[in-house]
């Protein structure tokens, strides 16, 4: 879905998958926001696992719902609480992206 006259772009992908450990609602998802080149901006998603911030002596467990920004961003985790509050935060994140890109 074309977002602007910039190009950007909009791409959802979610499929239900039966529910583990890694994805306990039984959803695989990937929503993205991309310049016209392509070019990942901004990713919500659970394809892999990412660290939580913590200490060096702790160990802290992987979580696969995370956030990427920009196309180099290995991923932050995220705090997925249902389909409904995912669609706001991504939009919420769009509009700021681009809100910041035009300044």
């Amino acid at each position: 879905m074309v977002l602007d006259e910039e190009g950007h772009v909009a791409r959802f992908s979610v499929k239900q998958v039966s529910p583990t450990g890694s994805r306990p609602p039984g959803l695989s998802y990937s929503l993205t926001l991309h310049d016209r080149t392509g070019r990942r901006l901004l990713g919500f998603d659970n394809a892999h696992s990412v660290e939580r911030p913590g200490g060096r002596f702790v160990e802290q467990p992987r979580v696969y719902d995370h956030v990427h920004r920009g196309a180099h961003d290995a991923g932050r985790p995220y705090e997925f609480n249902g389909a409904g509050r995912l669609l706001e935060d991504f939009w919420i994140a769009v509009d700021r992206m681009l809100t910041l890109r035009e300044e």
